[in-house]
């Protein structure tokens, strides 16, 4: 079964995103991130420069099947013709159709935007009615 985690308290999702790529990559785990265009459009930019000296590699969904197999990082509007189903970060405000394909999906929860708060409960009361333990991490208390 799909394993849920929600990770709360992020004060910036999209840099909080990258750095959770960097660490899965690490650990072998290849990832799609799910989300509308301009936030794909931004965190490619922030994939393309995490540090001075570091680039976390990855493509978008509409670079093709070759570039899109070969990229540990897919960054997709949609859950459809996708190569590897390790990872799932949810960027968007609504349950993914399909996630259930994945080992692990990831919600990114932001510390100060409320309508993201409150969608992510709805996100949550929907996995736990289709009978999904959910892992909380409380990105607070990780200082």
């Amino acid at each position: 079964m799909t394993e849920i985690a929600f990770h709360f308290n992020a004060p910036d999702k999209l840099a909080y995103v990258c750095r959770f790529a960097r660490k899965a990559l690490r650990h072998g785990a290849r990832l799609v991130v799910l989300g509308e265009e301009p936030a794909l459009t931004r965190l490619s930019s922030l994939l393309w420069s995490v540090s001075p000296v570091d680039f976390l590699a990855h493509a978008r969904q509409a670079d093709g099947a070759p570039m899109v197999e070969a990229s540990p990082i897919v960054l997709a509007q949609q859950l459809k013709d996708l190569p590897h189903h390790d990872v799932l970060v949810n960027l968007t405000h609504q349950l993914p159709e399909g996630f259930e394909r994945f080992a692990r999906v990831v919600e990114v929860v932001s510390s100060t935007d409320d309508m993201d708060r409150h969608d992510a409960r709805e996100r949550w009361r929907d996995y736990t009615a289709r009978g999904f333990a959910i892992v909380r991490h409380d990105l607070n208390l990780k200082g």
